[in-house]
């Protein structure tokens, strides 16, 4: 799907250059399902920015397969719905003028079937769960049929019952539509419960990149996951003392 080389990002604070990612290589096949993982401030989202177009990298090259970029989803950490819309107009937003109404409602239509939400169409956001609203995220994501779906700490603000349904829920949807999906998160459990690939970003660095050849739907309290638990939190945890070269793991 893309092949990123050397990719760096640097800004500007009071007049010093600050790295918020330096020399990153990562490869992501299509259809693959990958977790990047790290604590808060290691450029994980930095990196979804420039997987997604809303930010340039100051050094290093990013290429997509085919030469121009794929259709994007993107869902954010928060549902960001707009309250004045219904849950189906809140889905189709991001197509309205580009295609044929009849079309969106098709599409429409199916994403929220896929997202277990085919009788909310008609609500509300106010008359939603947190874990509903972020299920029309999701919809508002799989209606443009993206080749690449960038999730940032999607369920992050759910409550554990509701965020081990969506994880769940998400799998699903992966394995019937079949994109290439990125999902950043900073909890290592879930990067292992979701990912074919774990990233490892450290201060900016990718310091490890693991293989979790685990059938799905998989099980936290399986003891080949949480060896690979145990595994990245000792990388990440390493690497944030003393700063490593970058780590293969099949």
């Amino acid at each position: 799907m893309f092949e990123a080389r050397n990719l760096g990002m640097s800004y500007s604070v009071a007049g010093r250059s600050v790295a918020a990612l330096e020399d990153v290589d990562l490869d992501l096949p299509r259809g693959s399902f990958t977790a990047i993982v790290g604590r808060s401030g290691c450029g994980k989202t930095t990196l979804l920015r420039i997987l997604a177009g809303l930010a340039e990298p100051t050094s290093g090259t990013l290429s997509f397969a085919g030469g121009g970029r794929p259709r994007i989803g993107y869902v954010f950490q928060e549902p960001r719905l707009m309250p004045w819309l219904s849950v189906a107009r809140n889905a189709g937003f991001g197509l309205c003028g580009r295609i044929p109404q009849e079309v969106i409602d098709q599409r429409v239509s199916e994403a929220l079937a896929l997202v277990g939400l085919s009788g909310f169409a008609e609500a509300t956001p106010d008359q939603l769960s947190g874990g509903m609203a972020q299920r029309v995220a999701i919809a508002r994501a799989l209606v443009l049929e993206p080749d690449l779906l960038l999730m940032d700490e999607p369920f992050g603000a759910l409550d554990a019952f509701t965020r081990r349904t969506m994880q769940q829920e998400l799998v699903e949807i992966w394995r019937k539509r079949r994109p290439t999906v990125v999902f950043v998160t900073h909890d290592v459990e879930e990067a292992v419960l979701l990912g074919e690939a774990i990233a490892e970003l450290s201060a900016g660095r990718l310091v490890g990149l693991r293989r979790v050849d685990l059938p799905y739907p998989r099980d936290p309290t399986d003891p080949a996951l949480l060896a690979h638990r145990r595994a990245v939190l000792e990388r990440l945890l390493e690497t944030s003392r003393h700063p490593l070269q970058k780590e293969i793991v099949s």
